[in-house]
């Protein structure tokens, strides 16, 4: 290993220390904010090891990480999960030149905060391919029927997208867009050329429909905060002049399988302290 490459190395372990210690320090807060399922040791853990993965989050202020991770535990979301129920992604921020974590929603998420509803039975949404069958009716009693083609081959592309939920009482509603009006959203995004519109356009396809159709079924109060998140970080009102951002790595669920292996997995990402 050469000085540069060396000196590159402990400048992480510097980041990643002091960004351990910023949660160690804060952990009586983390522990109010998580479900009584996540433990606080786990949450930092996963946070640790994410930062190790990610130059982007890495840089970013460890406060902003902090209180991106607090946002998505208040809403019962584990950041960093293999779930992807939420994500935090590093901005940089053009005023001030720094990298800033913040936390959004993934549909997974909102489909998560949706059926704790209690109302919801059931909730969805779809991609429609060119080669799919898809059939609908309007009217006093309305249809939705989606025909996939599983035949191996190419489906062609997206040409529909859709929402669906079916409520306890035996009622549903739905919703339909096309590709041109989940476009015209995704350009209206600070994100809109890079991140998760650029890599996973599916899922950001299907989550829009899914706000869209959220607007007209039950909502809980984690739901409707968790939608004006995302719409704050979609429209740049949270962020001012975004220059690049980075998709976050979910820790891999077999990394913590036991506490001894998340221990011995951290140890040897940050190092030991006198090594630094």
């Amino acid at each position: 290993m050469n000085a540069k490459n060396g000196q590159l190395m402990n400048a992480s372990n510097q980041k990643l220390m002091g960004l351990k210690h910023l949660l160690e320090q804060r952990k009586e807060s983390i522990a109010k904010a998580l479900p009584k399922h996540l433990t606080t040791e786990r949450v930092i853990k996963m946070a640790i090891v994410a930062a190790s993965r990610s130059p982007l989050l890495l840089q970013c202020v460890p406060e902003s990480i902090f209180n991106a991770m607090i946002d998505s535990s208040q809403l019962g979301l584990e950041p960093f999960s293999p779930l992807n129920l939420s994500y935090i992604i590093p901005y940089r921020n053009g005023k001030t030149a720094q990298y800033e974590a913040k936390f959004m929603p993934s549909y997974r998420g909102l489909l998560e905060l949706a059926r704790r509803s209690g109302e919801i039975k059931s909730i969805q949404a779809e991609v429609v391919y060119e080669r799919d069958t898809i059939e609908i009716e309007k009217g006093l009693t309305p249809k939705l029927r989606h025909i996939p083609v599983y035949d191996g081959k190419d489906a062609g592309k997206p040409v529909l997208v859709y929402a669906i939920a079916n409520f306890k009482d035996g009622g549903y509603q739905f919703v339909i867009m096309t590709v041109p009006q989940i476009e015209a959203i995704r350009k209206k995004s600070k994100s809109a050329n890079n991140g998760p519109w650029v890599e996973f356009w599916e899922e950001m396809a299907k989550k829009s429909a899914l706000k869209n159709l959220l607007k007209y079924c039950p909502s809980s109060t984690q739901l409707l905060t968790a939608m004006e998140k995302d719409n704050a970080i979609e429209t740049g009102e949270e962020i001012i002049d975004i220059e690049s951002m980075e998709m976050p790595i979910a820790v891999d669920e077999e990394a913590f399988t036991t506490e001894s292996r998340a221990d011995s997995l951290v140890e040897k990402l940050i190092g030991n302290q006198e090594n630094v």
